[in-house]
C-alpha cells in the first residue's frame, strides 16, 4: 500500500485515520503535528514524529510523499493543503467504506468522507472539505473548498455551500439554496432561503444573526 502520513493529531485526526485504517488504501508510517507537547508520542499506535518544520527530513521516508492534512478548522486545513502542494507533498483522498457514493459525483483532493454519508448523483466536493459522519449530500450539490458539513447534516438536491463554510450538526438546507463563502451554520437550524457570505447564521427558518467576517469578531 502506498505510504501516506497525517498532519494532525487530535479528534479530528483520529476519525480520519480509522477512515483511512479501514479504506486499507494507505498506509500511515507516522504523523506530523504543530503542537510540540505531541512529539514521541503515538495516537492509535502511528508516532508523532514532528512538526511542520521537520518534513524535509520526515519525507525522506515516504515514496510520492503522500499526505492527509486532518485538522478540523476550515482555514488551516486549506491553507496546509496549499502549503504542502507549493513543498511537492501529494494530498490524497480519505472515503470511509461505510460512505455511499453515486454515480458522476467528483471530489477533491484532501477531503474526508466519513463513515454513513451519503454524496449523491452529480454532487460536486471541493479540495479539503470534510463531510463528517451521516451527513447527505444529494444530487446536483456544490460544496466549495475548505468546508465542513458537521455530522448527521442533510443538504437536499442543487444546493451550493461556499469555500470555508461550517454547516452545523444536524442542520437541514432545503432543495436549491445558495450559502455563501466563510458562514457558519449554528447546529439544527432549517436553511430555507440563500445566506449571504461571511456572516453566522441560526434557526428554524436560519437567519444571520451577526457578522463573520475577522474584523468583526471581539
Amino acid at each position: 500500500m502506498e505510504k501516506v502520513f497525517v498532519i494532525g493529531a487530535g479528534g479530528h485526526a483520529k476519525v480520519v485515520i480509522d477512515a483511512i485504517e479501514k479504506a486499507k488504501l494507505f498506509e500511515i508510517p507516522f504523523l506530523v503535528d504543530d503542537d510540540a507537547s505531541l512529539k514521541g508520542k503515538n495516537i492509535f499506535g502511528y508516532p508523532v514524529l514532528g512538526n511542520r518544520t521537520d518534513l524535509a527530513a520526515l519525507a525522506k521516508e515516504i515514496p510520492g510523499h503522500g499526505c492527509f492534512v486532518a485538522i478540523g478548522n476550515n482555514l488551516v486545513r486549506i491553507r496546509l493543503e496549499h502549503w504542502l502542494k507549493t513543498r511537492g507533498f501529494r494530498p490524497v483522498t480519505a472515503i470511509h467504506p461505510s460512505a455511499q457514493i453515486a454515480r458522476g459525483v467528483r471530489i477533491g483532493i484532501n477531503t474526508v468522507i466519513m463513515a454513513g454519508a451519503v454524496i449523491n448523483s452529480d454532487a460536486t466536493v471541493g479540495t479539503s472539505v470534510i463531510v463528517n459522519t451521516a451527513a447527505g449530500v444529494d444530487h446536483d450539490c456544490l460544496i466549495g473548498d475548505g468546508t465542513h458539513i458537521a455530522p448527521g447534516c442533510s443538504l437536499c438536491g442543487s444546493v451550493t455551500v461556499g469555500p470555508r463554510t461550517l454547516i452545523g450538526a444536524g442542520t437541514t438546507v432545503v432543495h436549491g439554496v445558495t450559502i455563501g463563502s466563510d458562514v457558519i451554520v449554528g447546529a439544527g437550524s432549517v436553511v430555507v432561503e440563500n445566506i449571504p457570505p461571511n456572516v453566522i447564521a441560526m434557526g428554524n427558518p436560519a437567519r444571520a444573526v451577526r457578522d463573520n467576517r475577522p474584523e468583526s469578531q471581539p
